[in-house]
C-alpha cells in the first residue's frame, strides 16, 4: 500500500464529523491494505509508531525538504526508514538522523511528508481511535463488530487480530482466547466527578482505593510466572517480590489484574516517581528491591484453575479472587449493596475520605453486576480523584503540527515567584478546543515579544486555569517540580497575572505529597 493512500484516508476522517462516514472511509482502506500493511497502518493511523520514541525533534525536522513529484513510497518502505531511525545512537547520531529524515522526506510528496511531519512530532489527532478501527475491519471483512472486538480484547493487540482477519476472514478470531501467558488490555475506567454521582449511575457496587502504582497483570502457570504491564510489556524479571507471592497462591493457573505499589514506614504511599524509578531497574535488580521493595495489590482475577471469569460479574470475580489471595494483597474496598441505602451511600463517601487521608489518590467504583471488559474503557468502572487547579500566567506558546499546523498550541505556563517574576511549571496543550486554539493563537500573537524556532514568547499577561493530578519532581523546570496531567479549563480574563497563584501557594498545597 501507498503511504499516499493512508495519508488521504487519514485527512479524510480529520475532516468528516459522521462516525459512520470515519467508519466507511477506515473500511475502504482496509480493504485496500495486504495483510502485512495492518501492522503498519494501524499504529499510524492512532498516531502512533511501533518504533515508539525514536528521537526525532523538531530541530531535525525544521529545514525543510522539496517533496517528490509522485507518490511512490509504501507504508512498509515508510516504517522500515522509521526503524532504521530507531536504530541509530552514538557518536554522530543527530547528524545521521538528520541524513536520514532528510532522505524519508525526499521520496514522500507533499502530502505525505505533512501525515510523517505530524506522526513524528506527535500531532497526528484525526480522531482514528482503536474503536473506529475495529469497526472499520469488522466491515472491510463483513464479520461482526462484536466478535473483532473480542478477538482484540483477548489478543491484546488490535494489529494482530487486523493481519489475521485480513488474511484469513472470520476463521482466523477463533484463535484468540483467554490465554495463560498471553496478556489482555487492561480494562478502564470513566471518570466521576463524584461518589455520589458515581453511586447514582452505576446502582449496586464496590468503591475501591485507586492506587498511584503501576497496572501488572500477572500470569502464572505451574512454575511459569509472567508480569506484564499496562502496555502488555514483559517485565517478570523486574518484580521478584511480585513472582514469589503469585508462586505461593493456591492455584496453579491464573490471570491476575492489579497495581504494584510502594509504602513508607507508616503504611503510606511513597510517590509514583520513585515507584516508577524502581520499577525501571534493569540491571542491579537485587539492589533496587533492597532500598525500595514493592508491594503488589490486586482488584481483579480474569482466569483461575482453566475458568475464564471474564464474563462473571464483579461480585463472583471478587469472591474468587478473595479464596485465591490474601488479605494484605488485596485492594481495600467498601460495597454499596443498595444505592438507595443512606447508610450504605454515608459508608462510601466515609471510604473515600479516608482513602484520600491514606495518601491514595481516589477511589474506583465497580457495578457489582458488570463483567470485565478487556481492553475498553468500560462504563462500569468510575474512577473518581480530587481535581487540583490552578491559575497560571502563559508565558509562551508553541506552534503546532497536523491538524493544529498555523495555532499556537502548546501552552507554557507559570506560577508568581517571590521575585515578582514568574516560575515555569511545565507545558500543556490538552483541553483546547478548536475555538480556544483560533482565539489563544490570535491573542498570543498580539502579546508576542519574541520567537525562536517553533516558540513564541509572550508578555506575561494571559491567566488560564489549569486543572491537574498532582505534582511531580522535575530538574527540567526552576522550581523543581512539574505538574501531573495538565489540562486546560478556561482563560480567566477576569483575573490579572498579578492574582495568579504563587510558587508557594503551589508547593505548600502538596508539601509532603511529592517527595
Amino acid at each position: 500500500m501507498l503511504l499516499a493512500a493512508l495519508a488521504q484516508v487519514s485527512a479524510d476522517v480529520a475532516a468528516a464529523s459522521a462516525r459512520s462516514r470515519k467508519i466507511a472511509l477506515l473500511a475502504g482502506l482496509f480493504r485496500a491494505a495486504e495483510p502485512p500493511d495492518v501492522p503498519i497502518v494501524l499504529p499510524y493511523l492512532a498516531g502512533r509508531l511501533p518504533q515508539g520514541r525514536i528521537g526525532i525533534g523538531w530541530s531535525v525536522l525544521r529545514e525543510p525538504v522539496s517533496p517528490a513529484e509522485r507518490a511512490t513510497l509504501t507504508v512498509r518502505e515508510a516504517d522500515a526508514a522509521l526503524s532504521v531511525l530507531a536504530r541509530v545512537g552514538g557518536a554522530g547520531a543527530q547528524g545521521e538522523r538528520r541524513r536520514l529524515v532528510r532522505e524519508l522526506m525526499a521520496a514522500a510528496t507533499g502530502q505525505e511528508q505533512r501525515f510523517l511531519f505530524g506522526l513524528l512530532t506527535g500531532e497526528v489527532r484525526q480522531g482514528a481511535l482503536d474503536a473506529l478501527a475495529v469497526e472499520g475491519l469488522a466491515a472491510a471483512t463483513e464479520v461482526p463488530a462484536a466478535d473483532v472486538r473480542r478477538a482484540v480484547m483477548l489478543a491484546g493487540s488490535l494489529p494482530d487480530v487486523g493481519r489475521a482477519l485480513l488474511a484469513q476472514g472470520r476463521p482466523a478470531l477463533a484463535e484468540f482466547r483467554l490465554t495463560v501467558g498471553r496478556p489482555v488490555g487492561p480494562m478502564l475506567a470513566h471518570s466521576a466527578t463524584s461518589v455520589a454521582e458515581a453511586i447514582d449511575k452505576l446502582g449496586a457496587c464496590a468503591v475501591e482505593q485507586k492506587l498511584d502504582g503501576i497496572r501488572v497483570q500477572v500470569h502464572r502457570d505451574g512454575d511459569d510466572i509472567r508480569i506484564y504491564t499496562r502496555t502488555l510489556d514483559e517485565v517478570t524479571d523486574r518484580l521478584p517480590e511480585v513472582a514469589a507471592l503469585a508462586r505461593d497462591l493456591p492455584a496453579e493457573r491464573f490471570i491476575l489484574d492489579g497495581e504494584v505499589i510502594a509504602l513508607d514506614r507508616d503504611g503510606r504511599p511513597v510517590p509514583f516517581q520513585r515507584v516508577a524509578g524502581r520499577f525501571g531497574s534493569r540491571v542491579d535488580v537485587t539492589a533496587a528491591r533492597a532500598a525500595l521493595p514493592l508491594s503488589p495489590v490486586f482488584f481483579d482475577v480474569l482466569l483461575c484453575d482453566g475458568r475464564d471469569l471474564l464474563e462473571r460479574p464483579v461480585a463472583d470475580r471478587h469472591a474468587e479472587l478473595a479464596r485465591l489471595v490474601p488479605r494484605e494483597a488485596r485492594v481495600r474496598r467498601q460495597v454499596v449493596p443498595d444505592p438507595q441505602d443512606a447508610a450504605g451511600r454515608a459508608a462510601a463517601e466515609d471510604f473515600w475520605m479516608r482513602t484520600l487521608r491514606d495518601g491514595h489518590e481516589g477511589v474506583v467504583v465497580k457495578a457489582l453486576g458488570a463483567p470485565y471488559s478487556a481492553g475498553r474503557r468500560g462504563a462500569s468502572w468510575l474512577k473518581v480523584k480530587p481535581v487540583h487547579t490552578l491559575d497560571l500566567v502563559v508565558l509562551a506558546a508553541e506552534w503546532g503540527h497536523g491538524r493544529r499546523t498555523g495555532k499556537l498550541s502548546n501552552l507554557h505556563l507559570g506560577a508568581r515567584g517571590p521575585d515578582g517574576g514568574f516560575v515555569m511549571l511545565g507545558k500543556t496543550f490538552k483541553g483546547l478546543t478548536d475555538a480556544t486554539l483560533a482565539w489563544q493563537t490570535e491573542r498570543l500573537q498580539e502579546l508576542a515579544v519574541a520567537e525562536r524556532g517553533h516558540v513564541v514568547t509572550v508578555r506575561p499577561e494571559l491567566v488560564v486555569e489549569v486543572a491537574y493530578d498532582g505534582l511531580q519532581t522535575s530538574t527540567r523546570y526552576p522550581a523543581g517540580v512539574t505538574l501531573r496531567f495538565a489540562r486546560v479549563v478556561r482563560y480567566r480574563e477576569d483575573k490579572t497575572a498579578a492574582e495568579a497563584d504563587t510558587v508557594e501557594t503551589v508547593l505548600a498545597a502538596h508539601a509532603g505529597a511529592e517527595t
